[in-house]
Parts: C-alpha cells; sequence; structure tokens
C-alpha cells in the first residue's frame, strides 16, 4: 500500500465565486463535501491549506485537520509547499493536491494516481488525463496534453494538439479517437519537489498559456500522465456549477436511500 498525504488548498477569494469553499451545499459547506471523499482516499493525513478562519473552522468540524497559510500564496502549490515545511514531511514523501472545490472527486482516482507517482521514480510529478471528446479539442478552457510512449508529459496546451493538418483542414473538423487527451487538474507531488519548485521563475510558456504546469516542463522534469476513461465530475469554478453539483449530490443521496431502504 503507498503511503501518501492530502492537502486541500481553500482560499476565500474567488474572482468568480467568492467565498466559494464555504458555499452551501446540501446543507453543508462545499469545504466539508470536500473533506469527506478526502478521507475515504487511504491517506496518512488530510490537511486543509487554508487563508481563513471560517473555512479552518468549517474543516474542522468535518473531522480535518486545517492550518491557517500566508495569504500570498501565488499557488495552491506554494500553499501546499507550507504546510509540508511546517509539518516536516520527508522529501520522498508523496503528497496530492485535491482542490477545495472538487467535492464530486472520486477517492480511488486518489490513490491510484499516488500509487503510480511511488511507481516511477524518474518522475517528481503526476495528473491525471482523460479522453478528449470532440468539441473540447477545440475548446481553449479544456486543456490538452500529449503524452510520449511512456506515458510522460511533452506538453500542455489550450490549443488543439496534436495538430492534424489534414483531417482539421476538412469541414466539419474530423477528430478522430484516441489522440487527444485532455488533461484533469489533479497533481501528486514527492515533496522534495515541491522545495524545487518554489525557487523558480515562472516560465514563458507558462505565461503564455496560463497553465502552471507549464513550468515542470519548462525546467527539464518529467510530469507521469495517468490516463482514466471515465472523467471525474467536473469541479465547482461557478454559480451554474455550485446548482449542478447540489443536483448531483441529490441524486447520490437518493440513491443511498433507496439501496438502504432495499
Amino acid at each position: 500500500m503507498t503511503a501518501f498525504r492530502i492537502v486541500i488548498p481553500a482560499r476565500y477569494a474567488a474572482s468568480r465565486l467568492p467565498g466559494k469553499p464555504l458555499r452551501q451545499l446540501a446543507g453543508r459547506p462545499m469545504i466539508a463535501h470536500v473533506c469527506e471523499q478526502a478521507l475515504k482516499a487511504g491517506a496518512q493525513e488530510v490537511v486543509v491549506a487554508t487563508d481563513d478562519e471560517r473555512i479552518q473552522a468549517a474543516a474542522e468540524a468535518a473531522g480535518v485537520r486545517a492550518l491557517l497559510t500566508d495569504p500570498g500564496h501565488p499557488s495552491g502549490t506554494s500553499r501546499i509547499y507550507e504546510v509540508a515545511r511546517r509539518l516536516g514531511w520527508g522529501e520522498e514523501e508523496i503528497v496530492v493536491n485535491w482542490q477545495g472545490d472538487e467535492p464530486l472527486l472520486e477517492p480511488q482516482l486518489i490513490d491510484r494516481l499516488a500509487r503510480s507517482l511511488a511507481a516511477h521514480q524518474a518522475a517528481q510529478v503526476a495528473t491525471l488525463a482523460t479522453p478528449a471528446e470532440a468539441e473540447e479539442v477545440f475548446n481553449p478552457n479544456a486543456v490538452k496534453v500529449v503524452l510520449d510512449q511512456k506515458g510522460y508529459a511533452l506538453y500542455f496546451s489550450r490549443a488543439p494538439i496534436p495538430w492534424l493538418r489534414d483531417g482539421f483542414a476538412q469541414t466539419p473538423a474530423r477528430v478522430p479517437s484516441g489522440l487527444h487527451w485532455r488533461h484533469i487538474g489533479v497533481y501528486a507531488y514527492r515533496v522534495g519537489w515541491l522545495h524545487r519548485y518554489v525557487s523558480w521563475s515562472p516560465a514563458p510558456l507558462e505565461q503564455a498559456e496560463s497553465l502552471e504546469q507549464l513550468r515542470v516542463l519548462w525546467y527539464g522534469e518529467k510530469i507521469l500522465v495517468v490516463t482514466v476513461t471515465e472523467p471525474p465530475e467536473p469541479g465547482v469554478d461557478t454559480l451554474e456549477d455550485l446548482l449542478r453539483v447540489e443536483s448531483r449530490l441529490q441524486e447520490r443521496k437518493s440513491k443511498h436511500c433507496k439501496r438502504g431502504a432495499a
């Protein structure tokens, strides 16, 4: 069994949905649902890293340790680094970044991600990808990733990569299956790598595409991409997303009640 820890970065400010971790879902703050799912993943420890005492209190009420971290962190990754440093985690330990707006993420995916990174010493980072739907290939909000033959990332982009010279010249464009992968923004890291990451300046490619993971490739390190056939439920970025997740939680509750009554 692979040993790993989970850190849930959850900041209060969000341009599209302020106070997002505290938004109510099925009568509870969203961060409570995330904590509940994370506790099922088999991690040695689950920690919420936040900049807000109200989020800290909600996480602790859900049974998860929560640390108040520097409000000036530029990313969730650097916030996770602060947690690893303060708690004295060893350089070879694996930590998973479970975003505080992912209340429907399945725990078994996190366990698989951590196990995959542990089995690949050449990689310091692992992430997820799923087959891209045709409409996602041309959608700049759906990040694409190209893999090498061993499953490591060659490049991430908002553009439709790989570009099919002949297929995309047709009208409508022909998008064959099996070539395009959509990136899922869940990560596992080795703690020692986090020490290096926070010392790196932002990379030009990262700034051009507004994709933090390109910094890793820019500095010559490997990202293992674990592919899954069934994409996880999307997280919450907007009020519409919040309503969608609320509906899904109600569906799950209804199914659970029916099984219990059977």
